[in-house]
Parts: structure tokens; sequence; C-alpha cells
């Protein structure tokens, strides 16, 4: 009997997956709960297990192909059942086949879009080397022949699911959202000191560095307690604020860029951020982010201070309101009581969204974490003992 493995809904406001890689072949025997795709959807790569046991018929959808919710990836045989001949609706290769087996096996081995695209353009698809599971042409192995560029010395590089997700997000947020920017600027002198003081010690005592970031973090949270319209939503006809404060952490990696959750952030202490900072960066490197560890969250810090960076206006990842980038801590020369002295200054930038924020309450809110990030100091009480 045959069964139809289909797009799983893996989140609650996810509608599209994308094929990030197949783990199984055409003619593979799996048992229920075995992996047989991998998928991204929402910055994350997730393994669809099967529903049941039995033997891969067919394959629908290619890899880098983005489908909705529901819709069919792959065919299985059930168990016990005998395997039904794959039907193609197919018209036959633009060069003719010596027999019918030959027909058979070209259509088994390439994808409908393929072989159209293939009789469109007039290519000999032997003499292209597919990039999908076990070298089968994909479409967009012939879109990219298509596409390719005059110039020899050019490069093409391969537009990845995860990248394509990026893309479509960040598209829709910058189309969707009226951005606004504000900028304030700190002098966090004391909360260096403070850092170089604890910094061995608390090495010594967790085994993880301690970075700037969850002092940032820590001192978003807590204005966002007084300003909880930041830590709100859109949605369309009304405004939904969050009770939760789940901060979002942007971690990059040389193929993309991550949005992992430290999940009621407010509750935690600088060293529980800490911990949890470097537990979410090490899985994202890992590749061991889970659907859980990437949803939730109610508003972002990105510290891009930790690539240079002195002045930026990061994109507001929606549904989200506000997105917080800390930049580089770097020394200055800054008068105080008429007298020019060096301390360390930090850039704080805001990107809000103006369907929900105006600049007096941002304003306020950003003066609100200068204080917070000005105060620290061997006083504090920083939950590190």
């Amino acid at each position: 009997m045959a069964e139809k493995i289909v797009m799983p809904q893996l989140g609650e406001s996810v509608t599209e997956g994308t094929i990030s890689k197949w783990l199984v072949n055409i003619g593979d025997k799996v048992k229920k709960y075995d992996p047989v795709c991998e998928v991204i959807t929402d910055k994350v790569t997730a393994e669809v297990p099967s529903a049941f046991s039995g033997t891969i018929a067919e394959i629908v959808v290619e890899e880098g192909e983005t489908v909705a919710v529901g819709a069919m990836l792959c065919r299985i045989e059930a168990e016990d059942q005998a395997i039904a001949p794959v039907e193609s609706n197919t018209a036959a290769p633009y060069q003719e086949a010596d027999a019918a087996t030959t027909q058979a096996a070209m259509n088994q081995r390439y994808s409908p879009a393929v072989l159209k695209l293939a009789q469109e353009n007039n290519l000999d698809l032997s003499r292209i080397e597919g990039s999908g599971v076990d070298g089968r042409i994909t479409r967009k192995d012939i879109l990219e022949i298509l596409n390719s560029p005059l110039h020899p010395a050019d490069e093409t590089i391969p537009v990845t699911g995860i990248r394509k997700t990026i893309a479509k997000r960040m598209l829709e947020s910058k189309q969707e959202i009226p951005h606004a920017w504000m900028m304030v600027e700190c002098d966090v002198t004391n909360l260096v000191r403070y850092r170089d003081l604890i910094k061995e010690e608390f090495q010594k005592k967790e085994g993880i560095p301690l970075t700037y970031l969850p002092f940032f973090i820590k001192s978003v949270t807590e204005a966002l307690k007084e300003f909880p319209i930041l830590n709100s939503q859109w949605a369309d006809d009304r405004i939904i604020v969050k009770k939760a404060v789940h901060i979002s952490i942007a971690v990059a990696t040389d193929q993309a860029l991550f949005v992992p959750v430290i999940k009621d952030a407010d509750q935690q202490s600088i060293s529980g951020l800490a911990k949890a900072v470097d537990e979410l960066a090490k899985k994202t490197r890992e590749g061991r982010l889970t659907q859980e560890d990437i949803t939730g969250g109610t508003f972002t810090v990105n510290n891009t201070g930790s690539f240079g960076s002195v002045l930026s206006a990061p994109i507001i990842n929606p549904p989200q309101v506000a997105i917080l980038s800390v930049e580089a801590i770097v020394k200055r020369p800054i008068v105080i009581d008429n007298m020019i002295t060096v301390r360390d200054m930090v850039n704080i930038c805001l990107s809000l969204d103006h369907r929900v924020l105006d600049g007096l309450v941002c304003g306020r809110f950003l003066k609100r974490v200068k204080h917070k990030m000005e105060g620290y100091g061997t006083d504090t009480d920083t939950g590190l003992d």
C-alpha cells in the first residue's frame, strides 16, 4: 500500500520548508521513525522521520526546492506490499531511447522538471554532473548551466536552502516593516574594569569565558520590564505585548546567520546568561539547534561589536518589533567636568518598527539600557559568586 510522507509543520508560524538533503534513495528500505530527509525551516535544519516501515518508491521534491506544509515529499510502499511502478507523465527525453527500458530508467533518474528543461534547451543530460543524491541531476543544476556566466573567471555560488530562507525573511522584513533607527553611546569603563577583575575566576569556576554579551542582555531585559511595549508583536489589527522575555541572539557561522533564543532571559543572572549564550553558540556551530532553540523570541540582541563594528542598522526579525545591536568597545577621549579623559565607549543601536513604536518610548528605553550598562561595578549584584 502506498503511503505519503508530507512536509511537517515545524512551528506554529511555519508555512513552508526547503529540502536540504535527502537521506534515502528510491528503493531504499526504511523503518518507522527512520529519518528520510533534512528540512530547512525558519533558519534551522530538522530531520523528517518516516511514519511507516517500507520501501522508498518515489521522491517528489528535489533538494533545494521549497514546498508548503502538507505537500507530499516522497511515497513509501508500506511493508509487505509490492512496490508499484512509478508512473510518469513526463514527455520523452529529447534524444530517442534505444528501448523502452532505457526510457523507463531515464524517467526514474531524472525528475519531470529536469527532463522538460533539458528537452526545451537541447541539453545532453549524460554530460551533466549532478549535485543531488548519488549524482542525481536536479533542476538547480540545469538552471545553473542555463544561467552560467559568460566570463570564465567568474564564480557561481549556489544559493543554499538556508540562505534562501534568510533572504526571504529579510526581504519580507524590509518590505513590510517601516524601520526607524536610533543610537546612543555608553561609557562602559566601569563594566570593562569589573569584567577584567572577575573573568579569570569565572573561567576557572564555570569552564567558559565571560564575554560582555551577558551584561548587555541583562541590561536589555531589565529595561524591557520597564518598557514592555518593545517586547511586543505586530498582529495586523492589534499589538500583542508578550509577558515572557525571550531574547534572540544572532550567531554567525561560515554558512549562515542563526538566531537562537534564550528563554526567560529576564529571570537569569549574568552567570546564567553567560552559560546560555555559550551553550547556544556551541549548538549553532555544531549544527545541533532544535526547533525549540530558535522559536519564541520576543526581542533580539546582536553583538556586532565582536566583529569590530562601531555602527549598524540591523534588520528587525519579525514578528518582533525591535532589535538592538551592541557595537565594539573602543577607547575614546571624552570630556568630563571640562577635563579630557580616556574612557571605554560603546554605541548601542536600535532598529524599531514604526507601526508599533515611536521615538519617545524608544529614546527612554535606550536611556534606561545606557543607565544599566554604565552602572556595572564591583558593588553591583550580578549573580557572579
